[in-house]
């Protein structure tokens, strides 16, 4: 499952570890007094249209990332693809680490709704890509295409909601995002696993399309009238482009910074050639290995804030958990349903609906952090979170033991999604209270890469343990039989998913420790 997830001078100061711009961004206004009730919250009068449009954009994800994820193990299997299962996933986050560097530069430029609306329609055209695969190479590349879109679309919402959202409102639009995914959660598996068994794994791509002209319709007008045109700077200021104020606030003369450009398809190529190496498990594969680690090292130095790999106090150690949550927590559920379908006979439906209350927990760890009272314990909220997410990643290979229950997974998985709900919510309401407005973009991107780019390694590593210890016979396993002799093949290939993954969410409970702290230190 993936979210997206995020006030006055007080919180910003108590909370101070965040994302800044190049320079120390300047501090925050004092917003104005909180007004009570609906009508001065994110259904009050000025702001119904735009959240409901923010929501319904985020329901087209959520049922796209539920259902596909219910449908993926049978498409895997048609398309003799098993052994590239998770490049099915990678894809999605390596394409989408270059659109959202490039999101974040068009939306501080721009504005925007430009890169909301060309998202949503790749969104859309990956999903075609998909279903009409004939091959498990076509397959990933149409979600290579998604993720151009979906990187697109994450970043310009985030500016969005920076521009639109006083510091007050923000928390309480993040867990109305999270809430969001609550529905489809539950409907999502359902449906994609009916049709998955009566209609075909490809009409879960092909109908999802339909659900784009909704959100679009509600979407451009609201987000043309709050959150348009290009962000303006202060008098004298200098954006990340080298771009004065005054040429920054008309737009005209506004350009992209095309180093960062650079370093931004550095990281996607370097990504990409190190999920190819980890599949292809030869001496050979060590080169295009090597030539990864070549793009994708001063990619990443450039791109994230000094210190982030030694998780320095504040603003680093921020941007490294928001990656370490996200990675281990992605990379072991994209297999939680593969494990279910191969390893305990389960059918698609029984497998995604296993996942779905998870949509719930989510939303509830979301909503917990916005309230005002946990505002001085939020660097205690995520540690505890990153404990569940742990124990939960560990729990989800007991089920490889036959007298273990399913519902084990399920529960587990409720518990996981709670801390995941909680911590990735805290990092992004971090981010929005330290970014200058003419910064929400790049900063933005910043922490979506770490997000991104975790999952990418991880899936990659994970991947390659599951291919090494024979999981690609998963599938020729489910194809030659049936029953006891489909699901007894290969269960220390998922094993080998679950328990790295595990470790890593642990290290991520003392990166929260450091994450709570600090000042808004100097950025990229």
């Amino acid at each position: 499952m993936t979210a997206l997830e995020p006030g006055d001078a007080d919180i910003a100061s108590a909370a101070s570890s965040g994302i800044s711009g190049p320079s120390a961004a300047p501090a925050p206004v004092a917003a104005p007094a909180p007004v009570r009730g609906w009508r001065g919250g994110v259904l009050g009068p000025e702001h119904r249209a735009l959240s409901i449009s923010i929501v319904a954009v985020v329901l087209l994800i959520a049922f796209e990332a539920t259902a596909v994820g219910t449908a993926m193990p049978v498409a895997a299997r048609e398309l003799d693809g098993v052994s590239l299962y998770a490049f099915a996933f990678s894809a999605y986050f390596t394409t989408s680490l270059f659109a959202m560097v490039l999101s974040g530069q068009w939306s501080d430029r721009d504005g925007p709704l430009a890169p909301l609306v060309t998202g949503v329609g790749a969104f859309a055209v990956g999903l075609l890509l998909s279903g009409a695969a004939g091959s498990m190479w076509v397959f990933i590349l149409g979600r290579a295409v998604q993720g151009l879109g979906g990187g697109l679309v994450i970043v310009a919402l985030y500016v969005v909601i920076s521009r639109a959202y006083s510091e007050r409102l923000r928390p309480a639009m993040m867990a109305a995002i999270a809430a969001s995914w609550v529905v489809p959660s539950v409907v999502g598996p359902l449906a994609a696993g009916t049709v998955t068994e009566h209609l075909g794994w490809r009409w879960v791509f092909l109908g999802i399309p339909v659900l784009v002209v909704p959100p679009l319709v509600l979407a451009v007008p609201a987000v043309r009238r709050m959150a348009s045109g290009a962000a303006a700077q202060p008098s004298g200021a200098t954006g990340k482009a080298g771009v004065s104020g005054k040429a920054a606030s008309s737009g005209s003369a506004a350009v992209f910074d095309r180093r960062r450009i650079r370093l931004a398809l550095g990281i996607s190529l370097g990504a990409a050639l190190l999920q190819y190496a980890g599949q292809d498990l030869r001496l050979l594969s060590l080169l295009p290995a090597a030539a990864g680690l070549a793009f994708l090292v001063p990619a990443v130095l450039g791109l994230l804030p000094g210190g982030t790999w030694r998780a320095a106090r504040g603003l680093p150690s921020v941007v490294l958990l928001r990656g370490v949550a996200s990675g281990a927590f992605i990379a072991a559920e994209s297999f939680v349903p593969l494990m279910l379908v191969t390893q305990r006979g389960l059918s698609p439906t029984m497998a995604g609906l296993s996942l779905a209350v998870g949509g719930a927990t989510w939303a509830l760890g979301s909503y917990v952090q916005s309230r005002p009272r946990m505002e001085p314990y939020r660097g205690r909220l995520m540690a505890g979170g990153m404990v569940l997410v742990a124990l939960a990643i560990a729990a989800a290979p007991s089920v490889l033991i036959d007298a273990v229950p399913v519902w084990v997974v399920a529960v587990a998985w409720a518990f996981g999604c709670l801390g995941m709900g909680a911590v990735i919510a805290s990092t992004s309401v971090l981010l929005l209270q330290l970014s200058a407005p003419e910064e929400a973009g790049s900063n933005s991107a910043a922490l979506q890469i770490s997000d991104g780019l975790s999952n990418v390694l991880l899936l990659a590593a994970g991947g390659a343990a599951f291919a090494a210890l024979g999981g690609g016979a998963v599938g020729a396993a489910g194809h030659a039989a049936t029953g006891a002799a489909a699901t007894a093949s290969h269960p220390a290939a998922f094993a080998a998913v679950f328990l790295p993954m595990a470790v890593v969410a642990l290290v991520g409970v003392w990166v929260a420790t450091r994450a709570g702290a600090g000042g808004r230190g100097a950025g990229r």
